[in-house]
């Protein structure tokens, strides 16, 4: 076979394949628009549920008179049903387009639009397109009624232990000295089909506890107890910081505003109060103490990695409560700091979350 021949076969295969490519978009765009048309209704009739609530809220503050409420919900009603009309006229003719055409559109292009990534062919006058021919879908779909968001999660704050037989008052940790630091991602889903009053959290976290003890005392392992017993030399700090990776859970309540649009259903809960309630649960990947004091006129600091009898399984209950990206955050570990210890001690943390 001679090298034109092959230049031939190969061209006649990518054809082919472009082709049968196609096809396969066509059909599946003439599915999405399908589906598109079966929701329009339930998306208008909810809306218009929305709508007429609102009317009746503000017939109840007085606001409307009976007669007037009742002209307003025909008012709405009467626009909803034009908007299902109109919008299923507007799928049935996309579709008719494309079959008619077998999914090869001239669109008139806007001067926003990128054709970098386009199939297909376009005219240019002096470098500016005039139309295109394009066989798939040029641009990435919106998804139209998005269930599911994420963020990454920062909190930050006030560390201490809950001692048994003790109040916070007596701890011998330093109260403004000992904290916390939470960074981590979520996954933030709504629970409801066409309510967004309750949201499901979900996601995982890494949680760096620290205990600052006071009055010059540092943790010693004896055995299978450690204890607080006072250090030699003058220190300048002293530190145990416990590094736990957890799976944290919340049910999240809370106002959202409704935002609809031709392309996307969205609940905002932008400047919004919310609160939500919940625990987490995970395991410890490390406990380290460092120390800082002077020796016969020598700075020394000195960094201890050991198991300290801290608890290897990490469990609690979490609380957050907030407007926006800023909330108040406490967590309370219901598993004890160190294991068979005399006197059982829990984590608890007070401080400022963000959900970026």
């Amino acid at each position: 076979m001679t090298k034109i021949a092959l230049y031939i076969t190969a061209f006649l295969i990518l054809f082919l394949s472009h082709q049968m490519a196609g096809q396969e978009r066509y059909e599946r765009k003439i599915d999405d628009l399908k589906t598109k048309k079966e929701k329009i209704t339930e998306q208008e009739k909810e809306a218009l549920k929305q709508e007429v609530k609102d009317i009746n809220r503000r017939m109840e503050r007085g606001e409307l008179s009976a007669d007037e409420a009742k002209l307003l919900k025909a008012e709405v009603a009467k626009k909803r049903a034009l908007n299902i009309e109109n919008r299923v006229a507007i799928i049935d003719n996309q579709i008719s387009l494309l079959q008619r055409n077998n999914g090869e559109i001239l669109v008139v292009a806007d001067e926003d639009q990128d054709y970098e990534d386009d199939e297909g062919f376009s005219i240019r006058i002096d470098g500016e397109p005039i139309f295109f021919s394009n066989s798939r879908k040029w641009r990435q779909d919106i998804k139209y009624d998005r269930r599911t968001y994420s963020d990454p999660v920062f909190a930050i704050g006030l560390n201490n232990a809950i001692i048994e037989g003790q109040s916070l008052d007596d701890s011998p940790y330093k109260i403004g000295g000992s904290r916390f630091f939470e960074m981590g991602w979520q996954w933030r889903t709504r629970v409801f089909k066409n309510s967004n009053w309750l949201r499901f959290n979900y996601g995982f976290s890494f949680q760096f506890n620290g205990l600052k003890p006071d009055d010059n005392q540092i943790f010693v392992q004896n055995g299978d107890q450690t204890t607080l017993e006072e250090f030699e030399f003058n220190l300048d700090k002293s530190k145990l910081r416990m590094d736990n990776l957890v799976f944290p859970i919340h049910f999240e309540f809370g106002p959202s505003r409704f935002r609809e649009t031709e392309k996307s259903i969205r609940y905002s809960i932008q400047n919004q109060f919310r609160f939500g309630v919940g625990g987490y649960g995970g395991l410890n990947l490390g406990t380290r103490q460092k120390l800082k004091y002077s020796r016969d006129g020598e700075n020394v600091k000195d960094k201890f990695k050991r198991d300290y009898n801290t608890s290897d399984l990490i469990y609690g209950l979490s609380a957050y409560a907030g407007f926006d990206e800023i909330l108040l955050y406490v967590k309370y570990d219901l598993n004890p700091i160190f294991k068979d210890a005399e006197v059982e001690q829990r984590n608890i943390s007070l401080g400022l979350r963000f959900d970026l």
